[in-house]
């Protein structure tokens, strides 16, 4: 599993017959998350998210129905992470899962892009070392940053 990232909900996918991407809603299980702190926003995509699981149902115009408008039923996904099982026998989405539509054929959907982000929480704030944000980013006045989180974790200005 080297360097793929697991694919979760809001992950871009598109179909190679279709003229526009959809993102991944998981709707199989809402038990196992990731890249997301509070658990609450990226459950984890598996190979149980088959029939309709993005958030518009749509790719566009299909090519393989004469460009009508495309009725994604994605029946099963390949290149998934099978050293982990899910409950009931689901397997973790990668990036270059392919999914599998009734209308496009065998992995005719790809994902473009996982659905994880790199969020920065005040914890990374207060461990980043002053002199390196300085260097990477001269504009950002580091110690306006830390008396800021300062003030939002002892609003009173004292830890005691």
């Amino acid at each position: 599993m080297s360097e793929k990232h697991l694919v979760c909900q809001g992950a871009v996918c598109k179909c190679q017959f279709g003229t526009t991407p959809d993102k991944l809603k998981v709707k199989s299980q809402q038990v196992h998350y990731i890249n997301d702190k509070d658990g609450a926003e990226k459950p984890l995509a598996n190979t149980k998210d088959i029939g309709q699981p993005f958030e518009a149902n749509t790719f566009g115009s299909c090519k393989q129905k004469n460009n009508n408008p495309c009725t994604p039923a994605v029946t099963a996904w390949s290149g998934f992470y099978d050293k982990v099982e899910l409950p009931g026998g689901a397997h973790i989405l990668l990036e270059d899962s392919k999914g599998t539509c009734a209308t496009g054929g065998k992995d005719c959907i790809s994902i473009t892009f996982h659905g994880q982000t790199a969020d920065m929480t005040k914890k990374d704030a207060e461990k980043a070392d002053k002199e390196v944000q300085t260097h990477l980013n001269p504009l950002m006045d580091v110690q306006k940053v830390e008396e800021d989180l300062f003030l939002i974790r002892f609003p009173q200005g004292q830890p005691f």
